[in-house]
């Protein structure tokens, strides 16, 4: 049985695999493991020791604590924003973003801010 600390833990290495635009065989290269056990370490359906989450996190250039975003009292529950990030377009629309020069980003960032407030 899955803990739902270890499935939050996991979408977390997903959806941060996913941003920087890394395989799963990228990212187990990077951490010298199969691409199988990132599978598994994605899905919740085993847990991710703490050297290797330090691993994985250097690999993908983040904290160890980013992992544990949007759990609160060690149960997950959903954060502002986290069914979102579950759309695949949603992480698509986010990893153009940030593919963005900077200038271009703010004006794009004003823009949306205009419309919503129009809408």
């Amino acid at each position: 049985m899955t803990h739902p600390v270890d499935v939050h833990v996991g979408k977390r290495v997903r959806h941060r695999r996913w941003m920087v635009g890394m395989t799963q065989q990228q990212l187990a290269q990077k951490v010298g493991i199969k691409f199988q056990q990132i599978q598994k370490y994605e899905t919740g359906i085993n847990r991710i020791s703490a050297s290797r989450l330090w691993d994985i996190a250097d690999s993908l250039g983040v904290s160890v604590g980013f992992f544990f975003d949007g759990l609160r009292d060690g149960m997950e529950e959903p954060a502002e924003g986290a069914d979102m990030m579950s759309d695949k377009e949603a992480l698509e629309l986010v990893r153009a973003y940030f593919a963005m020069p900077e200038n271009q980003r703010r004006r794009l960032f004003e823009l949306a801010l205009v419309l919503s407030h129009a809408a």
